[in-house]
């Protein structure tokens, strides 16, 4: 197979207005992150002349967001639903001139049979991952099948030998044609394999004892390289990375890798950037992968939907454990049953080969809106057995929100099971955890359960003294994770945790902390330039990488007398010095200092162990500066995607104002959008506009629960 990269040189037309440019590419780059509230959602159209095929051709999308139609010189090529799958059209019979017009029209607006419909994060539109041409002769490895390669490789253990089952999908072959598998160690080595005739392709290699692949201990690869075999002439190959492993979960002990117990430390990551949104290069992606790691995480949720096949590889080679899972989020709906499953499809047949991915996820927070459907349980089971079938070596999950009470039946749909919780965020205070997961212990021994989502919002330049819940603070953040982290530890039969997010990103309808149209949970800001300090408290858990770091270094004025001094430090021991001033501390990973001098004017702090080191300059100054604090210096009622207390600020919309009140806020409105998407007609909604919330939501049969959590929306917007 020859494959021709053709990102270069196309012309985009959006709203009537052309220009030229090259992919990955996305409109919605600035308008995503902004927080204006209306970011473009609609169709846009990418054009491109092709060449005259000779012999087999095939154009591959790896991300068109989020439906695609394909057309050759105006005739009707294919279309594609789903903004995250890779997906292939044959089109050398449309390429019958010298010169052929490719028409690729992409359209992000919210579509009633394709999921995601609303969500915590933007839907950015474009092609925005590469577009190549495939040419291929007669006889191939099939491009037609969904997959990747045409060929599945999985790894199994049959008693004490291992066993690589290989199903291959071949078109055009003829009876003299062979398929030769061979399996190569990193030396090159052969070291198991099979020649099989191409009507009958699939294949068993047995190795005794493979060098495994065991995580970032160890992420040992091998190669199966897979040829078409005529007349003593490759007439196509393959190349597949092959990680022999096996993971297991129990109820009580948690995760074990390769009979290894194992915690996994895990980040979730989306893929967005700051100005380029999901267009992401190679770069981007290791930049991604090498910020994890330093943070000593061992897997990664890949949240919320298919990722890039770039960024798989590297969790292959570098040992991370992935959380893979389609965007089946927060509102179940029937007629996207269908899609759901497509895109299930998508995702294993064309992942099922990389080590790195444990488990698949096939569905996120899907009760948000409650567990009333009667049609959700039946469509989730759907999914979990496409998964078990498609794939039986890995173990189904799902991300269940916070309000799907513990004996949901949703609880043991899947094998292993995920739950997002935000105590100490968006409503009680961090202690309640442990109550929690206490409880839910006790009332499902059996479950193997995990949290899939914990965090809380810092803000670059928010500063308190004494961080409190709500300050929009690194301080306060970092104190949240470092209480959910123990939590997590103390609790062996807890499998893993994967923190919520490892980067800020887009989130249009948002507008938190003083940022509109970004959601601030990450480790790191949205650009990967400023790692908060909750990262190098996660590094000093986690990471065997020694080093000292002092926090709250973006925060320089402190008032004259003495201030609190705060280090995260995975070595035993902390001296702190400062003007006249030296103490040492031993202490795990958190280090205070409570009475470290300032006096007006400059002064240098210096943390140190052993050899390693960390400096601040603190400015005594007689008051801390305004910019430091949200507002007016209050803590700030976040804005609640979980519920309300029971109270009602007046001056804030409730449930118990008019639809009407709720159009005319602009606020309100991006709200809405996130909620609605565009599907809601403008004069149906008129004729709403005089109605109570609460009256609208209560005919709608919604679920008192997420009626309190639209009332936490709007409890956070101003009259």
């Amino acid at each position: 197979m020859k494959t021709v990269n053709i990102n270069k040189d196309w012309e985009f037309e959006k709203q009537g207005v052309k220009t030229v440019l090259s992919l990955p590419h996305t409109w919605n780059g600035i308008d995503g992150q902004n927080g204006e509230n209306g970011y473009y959602q609609g169709k846009c159209a990418y054009r491109k002349t092709l060449k005259k095929a000779d012999g087999i051709c095939y154009i591959e999308f790896n991300g068109a967001n989020s439906v695609c139609e394909v057309f050759i010189n105006q005739k009707p090529v294919g279309t594609h639903k789903g903004g995250y799958s890779m997906f292939r059209f044959r089109i050398d019979g449309y390429l019958d001139r010298e010169d052929n017009l490719l028409e690729v029209y992409v359209d992000n607006t919210i579509c009633p049979d394709v999921f995601p419909t609303s969500a915590d994060f933007t839907f950015y539109g474009g092609l925005y991952r590469d577009v190549n041409l495939l040419y291929v002769g007669k006889t191939h490895f099939s491009l037609d099948d969904g997959s990747r390669f045409g060929i599945s490789a999985v790894p199994k253990k049959v008693g004490d030998v291992w066993q690589l089952d290989i199903k291959t999908n071949i078109s055009g072959a003829d009876k003299d044609v062979v398929c030769v598998y061979e399996l190569k160690n990193k030396d090159g080595k052969t070291v198991a394999s099979s020649t099989r005739p191409s009507e009958d392709p699939d294949a068993a290699l047995e190795i005794s004892a493979p060098h495994l692949w065991n995580g970032v201990k160890d992420p040992y690869l091998y190669t199966l390289c897979c040829s078409l075999v005529k007349d003593a002439k490759t007439v196509d190959d393959r190349q597949i990375n092959v990680g022999f492993r096996e993971i297991e979960f129990t109820s009580d002990k948690g995760c074990f890798l390769n009979g290894e117990h194992i915690k996994l430390k895990g980040v979730s990551r989306h893929q967005d950037r700051e100005n380029i949104g999901n267009a992401l290069t190679i770069k981007e992606h290791e930049e991604d992968i090498s910020l994890i790691l330093e943070v000593g995480a061992n897997s990664v949720r890949l949240a919320h939907y298919q990722q890039a096949e770039e960024f798989y590889d590297l969790c292959d080679e570098k040992g991370l454990l992935v959380w893979a899972e389609v965007p089946v989020i927060t509102i179940y709906s029937k007629s996207r049953q269908q899609n759901a499953e497509e895109q299930l499809v998508s995702l294993i047949k064309q992942n099922i080969n990389h080590p790195s991915i444990f488990c698949w996820g096939i569905e996120n927070e899907i009760t948000l809106s409650g567990e009333r459907n009667k049609k959700l349980i039946a469509g989730l089971k759907r999914l979990n057995d496409i998964a078990h079938s498609l794939d039986p070596s890995r173990p189904t999950t799902c991300a269940q929100v916070a309000m799907a009470k513990p004996d949901s039946p949703l609880n043991r749909l899947t094998d292993i099971l995920g739950y997002n919780h935000y105590f100490g965020w968006y409503m009680q205070t961090v202690n309640a955890l442990d109550k929690w997961l206490d409880n839910f212990h006790e009332i499902n021994p059996e479950v193997k359960l995990c949290l899939s989502e914990y965090g809380a919002e810092a803000v670059i330049g928010y500063y308190s003294e004494n961080p409190v819940q709500g300050d929009y603070s690194e301080g306060y953040q970092a104190i949240y994770h470092e209480h959910y982290i123990d939590a997590v530890n103390a609790r062996e039969w807890m499998w893993g945790s994967y923190v919520w997010n490892m980067f800020d990103f887009g989130s249009a309808a948002r507008n938190e902390g003083g940022v509109r149209g970004r959601n601030n949970k990450g480790l790191v800001t949205i650009d990967r330039k400023i790692k908060k300090d909750a990262f190098y408290m996660y590094k000093a858990t986690w990471s065997d990488e020694k080093f000292v770091y002092i926090t709250s270094k973006r925060y320089p004025d402190r008032v004259t007398g003495t201030t609190k001094i705060k280090v995260y430090s995975n070595l035993p021991e902390i001296t702190l010095f400062a003007d006249g001033y030296e103490k040492t501390i031993k202490a795990d990973r958190v280090f205070i200092f409570d009475d470290v001098p300032v006096k007006t004017g400059s002064n240098e702090i210096t943390a140190k162990s052993g050899k390693y080191t960390d400096k601040i300059t603190v400015n005594g100054v007689d008051k801390l500066p305004e910019s430091y604090a949200i507002g007016d210096g209050v803590p700030t009622l976040v804005r609640n995607w979980f519920g309300t207390d029971g109270s009602l600020k007046d001056d804030c919309l409730s449930v118990n104002d008019r639809v009407g009140t709720l159009l005319d806020n602009e606020e309100a409105q991006g709200m809405l959008k996130l909620a609605a998407g565009n599907t809601v007609k403008k004069w149906y909604v008129k004729l709403l506009r005089p109605f109570k919330v609460k009256t609208l939501l209560k005919i709608a049969g919604i679920d008192p629960q997420m009626t309190d959590i639209i009332n936490g929306f709007l409890q956070t917007i101003k009259k």
